[in-house]
């Protein structure tokens, strides 16, 4: 195998990537799976990662950085904190070193906003964000990683000033299946995007965010009084609570705050369209590209060539 330096890894409730970075920064080999913290928890996060290394061959010498809910207190091992305010690059002197390990494991420790009215972490995001954003950025930046549980990061001057995280994903799943918009949406999948209701749910949201719910209510009100598909609702359901989102998420952002986008696939294709219909400037980054970046900043400040 030529020049493995080192292996970069994001481990998520849900979800495992691995990427074989080599000294020149190109990826050699990657692993993705369904075994997260949930799943790891259970059948050994050591087991679960030499079964991947094992599988690109990674030299035994091989050290590993580790970012997300691996670093959890029910995770591998507890990776702690960083309080914000602080500095973004302030991550990268905090990773966590994991014992009884044959290879140099570090776990890169989260973020934490401690104000007593409004609490939050986040843990694997802000590895992300210093991949989008370096150790070095000017100006005020709102950043939006959407997800299950989206997060918006207000940084200034490479510093981050506080977080918010929308459990946007999570009431989108839950409401669509459990809720009496359930049958609203039922057989959504099979029909074409709506784009035009989608739009105009985000819109209308934004406008008038005091009115969530009550919006949120006519996917099903009018499918019943005219007739909309369940693509229409399914749309006005998923823009009534990204438009909610976004309102939430700038309504304390200072003027001119320049807003950057960390997704991929749908999820991105989705913020943007949003953004889009908002009128908001915004620029997009790859989520894998970031967070390979963020892992790859972490690595060369603990293992430098």
């Amino acid at each position: 195998m030529t020049n493995p330096a080192y292996v970069a890894v994001d481990w998520g409730t849900s979800s495992f990537r691995l990427w074989l970075i080599g000294r020149d920064g190109t990826v050699l080999a990657e692993r993705r799976s369904g075994e997260g913290m949930t799943s790891a928890a259970k059948t050994g996060f050591s087991a679960v990662l030499a079964g991947h290394l094992t599988a690109i061959e990674a030299p035994e010498n091989l050290p590993v950085i580790v970012c997300g809910m691996a670093g959890a207190r029910q995770g591998w091992v507890e990776a702690g904190y960083i309080d914000v305010p602080a500095p973004l690059a302030s991550i990268l002197t905090g990773a966590v070193s994991v014992p009884g390990e044959s290879r140099d494991i570090r776990i890169l420790p989260g973020l934490a906003q401690r104000d007593i009215a409004r609490p939050d972490v986040m843990r694997g995001e802000e590895t992300q964000l210093l991949g989008a954003l370096g150790r070095a950025s000017s100006g005020a930046q709102a950043v939006c990683m959407p997800g299950t549980h989206s997060k918006w990061v207000h940084v200034t001057d490479s510093k981050v000033t506080g977080f918010s995280t929308f459990m946007t994903g999570e009431l989108f799943d839950v409401i669509s299946k459990h809720t009496i918009l359930s049958h609203a949406v039922t057989g959504a999948e099979e029909q074409p995007a709506d784009a035009a209701a989608f739009e105009a749910a985000v819109s209308a949201v934004f406008a008038r965010p005091a009115l969530a719910s009550n919006l949120l209510f006519a996917a099903r009100s009018g499918q019943l009084l005219h007739g909309i598909s369940a693509a229409a609702a399914q749309a006005r359901l998923s823009g009534t609570l990204i438009g909610l989102e976004i309102a939430g998420a700038l309504q304390d952002a200072a003027n001119g705050t320049t807003i950057t986008l960390v997704a991929s696939g749908r999820l991105q294709a989705l913020y943007e369209q949003a953004f889009r219909t908002l009128s908001l400037a915004f620029t997009a980054i790859d989520a894998d590209a970031a967070v390979r970046r963020g892992l790859s900043a972490a690595a060369e400040a603990i293992w430098p060539n």
